[in-house]
């Protein structure tokens, strides 16, 4: 837990520099934009400012995670990451989808754009993101919601590159929809990321089986344990980034609950789920019933 807690600091402190540089570039393409007349550096800004709010919300959801578990919260707040990183992305997807309407309205009609000035606001976004990746790269895997700043950020390159080169093809060849088309290229970078974490993120908050594990496998594997006669309400969740939960109501052999043989069975069953699968669960609940149990309860599921 400790090497836990120093991962959350050092990522709580990366996603305030990212957020820092992230403000100051916004700043820039703000005043770029106005000076420009750009449709790609309004979008960029506007997709920056999504970012800034973005990594905002994920600088307090890592404050949030840090809180230790109470009687009322038993998780504390580790879920946190999984609804910041959720809005993030629900808010990405849908300036992705501005982009590309407002990119064609202006394939249609074309605006004047200030092509060196363009360049010039699109280096300097350009760099800042690069320095703020170089911040947020080492911890982009500890959880959701690192993963979705890292990848705003790394958006935001892509979208100043895609700047950098619209003020180069206007600066040569004065085709003006050279602008609109680097909106859309923002807009076409941005639409899969946001889906593909939105996907990952609601399967979490809908409690699906988490990635990776096949409960049909894990079924059988423990079915497989000596005395083991059925398993049922058999349930796999993910409570938030590296932290699946499992629960059972496994039936065993009578004798088990009178030779003292039951502890050893449990023990068996939670080392089982926690080694022999590559989603490692260590928080595991097994409840041991004897055969007639069933009788007793509401009914069971698969």
């Amino acid at each position: 837990m400790a090497h836990d807690h120093g991962e959350s600091r050092a990522g709580h402190a990366r996603l305030t520099v990212a957020l820092c540089i992230s403000v100051g570039i916004l700043l820039a393409e703000i005043l770029g934009a106005v000076l420009t007349g750009s449709l790609a550096l309004v979008v960029d800004a506007g997709h920056l400012l999504t970012d800034a709010a973005g990594l905002a919300v994920a600088l307090l959801a890592a404050s949030l995670v840090r809180r230790p578990p109470t009687s009322r919260r038993t998780w504390g707040y580790v879920r946190a990451e999984v609804l910041a990183a959720t809005a993030q992305a629900a808010v990405l997807l849908a300036v992705g989808l501005f982009v590309l309407v407002e990119g064609i309205h202006r394939l249609i009609a074309p605006a004047p754009i200030a092509s060196k000035q363009l360049l010039v606001f699109g280096i300097i976004g350009l760099a800042g993101n690069l320095a703020a990746l170089v911040v947020l790269r080492s911890s982009r895997n500890v959880n959701f919601n690192l993963r979705a700043a890292f990848l705003e950020v790394g958006n935001d390159a892509l979208g100043s590159l895609s700047v950098i080169a619209a003020a180069i093809v206007i600066s040569i060849t004065g085709w003006t929809r050279a602008d609109a088309v680097a909106a859309l290229v923002i807009g076409a970078l941005i639409l899969p990321r946001s889906l593909l974490l939105l996907r990952e993120t609601i399967d979490v908050l809908l409690e699906s089986t988490p990635r990776g594990l096949d409960l049909n496998a894990v079924r059988k594997h423990l079915l497989e344990q000596p005395h083991v006669r059925a398993v049922h309400d058999l349930h796999a969740t993910q409570i938030a980034t590296g932290l699946p939960v499992l629960t059972a109501h496994v039936v065993v052999d009578d004798e088990c609950f009178y030779d003292g043989h039951a502890s050893q069975i449990l023990d068996e069953l939670q080392a089982c789920v926690a080694d022999h699968f590559s989603v490692a669960i260590e928080h595991s609940t097994f409840q041991l019933e004897r055969a007639e149990h069933s009788d007793h309860e509401h009914e069971t599921h698969a």
